[in-house]
């Protein structure tokens, strides 16, 4: 995001059309939106300045993380803590990363200042979401059509994405475990993996793209 921010790209709109920060420049704010990564840019007294979809989503369901009259707060007072450490932390120019356990629910999250030495515009803070699972991303439903799985092939890989294995999977799925391992093998054998961990590397650098309906623009 801090690339993105300080790039020729966002320069060239800001000297063209003058557009600020707040302003969010149509492009910039549809390539964020993109993103499966929930994306939230606040002030440093954590006044929200953009949410992209994905954000939108996770802060709809105040799980661990909400907004109110345009201010982003945590659920819990501990988190709230947490987070207010995290702002002032970014205000002096100082990344962090936490993790906010609101109600039984954990969400982790990069504090990232975006205001650099020499800029003439108030401090701005993204607060950047851990993607819940790779499975989530768009680009997952994409990598499985490109290799003509079938759908249990994808909900086998998806499985093994989160880590478990092949006996646990098995379980999961009510099938004997030499099923699971028959997928398996087609898996590897359709995508030329070498392996479980080349499959799962594979998925795991796949582009965090969120779905379709997370993407839309309004």
């Amino acid at each position: 995001m801090n690339s993105l921010l300080n790039s020729g790209l966002v320069e060239a709109l800001r000297s063209d059309d003058t557009h600020s920060l707040d302003t969010a420049p149509d492009l910039l704010a549809q390539l964020v939106d993109v993103l499966a990564h929930g994306v939230v840019v606040v002030t440093e007294r954590g006044q929200v300045v953009h949410v992209n979809q994905a954000a939108r989503t996770e802060l709809g369901c105040g799980r661990a993380l909400g907004e109110a009259r345009g201010e982003i707060h945590a659920v819990t007072p501990g988190d709230r803590r947490v987070l207010l450490n995290a702002l002032n932390l970014a205000a002096a120019g100082k990344r962090s990363l936490i993790n906010l356990s609101g109600c039984g629910s954990s969400l982790s999250l990069a504090v990232v200042p975006l205001k650099q030495d020499g800029d003439d515009w108030e401090i701005r803070i993204a607060l950047l979401f851990a993607r819940a699972e790779v499975c989530e991303s768009g680009m997952f439903g994409f990598f499985a059509r490109s290799y003509g799985l079938t759908q249990t092939e994808e909900q086998v890989l998806a499985i093994l994405c989160r880590g478990l294995s092949t006996p646990e999977i098995a379980v999961q799925l009510k099938v004997a475990v030499s099923t699971v391992r028959s997928h398996v093998r087609s898996l590897c054998a359709k995508t030329a993996s070498s392996g479980v961990r080349e499959l799962v590397n594979r998925v795991a650098v796949l582009p965090p793209v969120a779905p379709l309906q997370l993407a839309r623009i309004h």
